[in-house]
C-alpha cells in the first residue's frame, strides 16, 4: 500500500484487526476476498484516497489480523462475528456510518453486516459473489470442479489444514491463477505477500473454520 496510508491494529471484542487508511471525505471500507488481504486494493485504494477516507483491512483470521481460537459450531468465524469486526473498527476510528465495498468473502461480510448493522452502512457494493444457499442449491458438475476450493476448505480438521501445509505456493497459486482471467493480474510481490499467510497453520486453520 501507498506510504501515505497509516497502519493500525485495532483491538475489537473478539480479536484485533489489522488494516490501513489513507485519504480524506466521506469513509469507505474494503473488504477483501481470499486468498488476498487488504493488498488486493493497493491499485484502487489510492485513486478512492482523493475523495474518500479509505479504510482496507484483514479480516479476521486472514494477513496481519488475529486468529482467535475456534468451537466445534465454528461460530467465531461466522460472517456475523467477522462482520462485527469491522463495524467495530470504523467506529474505534471514528466513524459510525460509512460505505462497504466487498469482494468474494468480504462481500459475504459486507452483506451480512448491512443486514446485522443497517444504521452502520450508508452503502453497500458486493464484487464477484452470490448469496451461498443460491449457489449450493444450484450447484452442478461445473460448479463442483470450478470451484472445489470451496467444499476442501470445509472438510474436516485436519485434513484441509494438513495438506494445504505441504504445498502452501501450489494451493494458493492454483486460486489466483484459475480464479484470474488477466495472467499477469497479481504483481510477484503481492502474490508472495498472499502465499506467505498460508504457511503460517493458524492462519490456515482460521480460514477453514470460516
Amino acid at each position: 500500500m501507498p506510504a501515505e496510508f497509516e497502519r493500525f491494529d485495532i483491538a475489537t471484542s473478539d480479536t484485533t484487526i489489522h488494516g490501513v487508511r489513507g485519504g480524506t471525505g466521506p469513509p469507505v471500507l474494503l473488504l477483501h476476498g481470499i486468498p488476498e488481504t487488504h493488498l488486493m486494493w493497493h491499485r484502487v485504494a489510492p485513486q478512492l484516497a482523493e475523495r474518500f477516507t479509505v479504510v482496507a483491512t484483514d479480516l479476521r483470521g486472514f494477513g496481519a489480523s488475529g486468529k482467535p481460537p475456534s468451537t466445534p459450531d465454528h461460530t467465531p468465524y461466522s460472517m456475523r462475528a467477522i462482520a462485527r469486526d469491522q463495524v467495530e473498527v470504523m467506529r474505534a476510528l471514528g466513524f459510525e456510518r460509512f460505505s462497504v465495498a466487498g469482494h468474494d468473502r468480504g462481500a459475504r461480510c459486507a452483506y451480512r453486516m448491512a443486514l446485522d448493522h443497517a444504521e452502520a452502512v450508508a452503502r453497500l457494493a458486493v464484487l464477484d459473489i452470490v448469496p451461498t444457499g443460491d449457489a449450493f442449491g444450484r450447484a452442478d458438475m461445473d460448479f463442483a470442479l470450478g470451484y472445489w476450493v470451496w467444499s476442501f476448505l470445509a472438510a474436516p480438521e485436519p485434513v484441509p489444514e494438513r495438506l494445504i501445509a505441504a504445498a502452501p505456493s501450489v494451493f494458493v497459486g492454483h486460486m489466483l491463477d484459475s480464479w484470474s482471467q488477466a495472467p499477469d493480474a497479481f504483481s510477484p510481490e503481492v502474490r508472495e505477500a498472499y502465499m506467505a499467510q498460508f504457511t503460517d497453520p493458524a492462519t490456515v486453520h482460521a480460514i477453514c473454520e470460516e
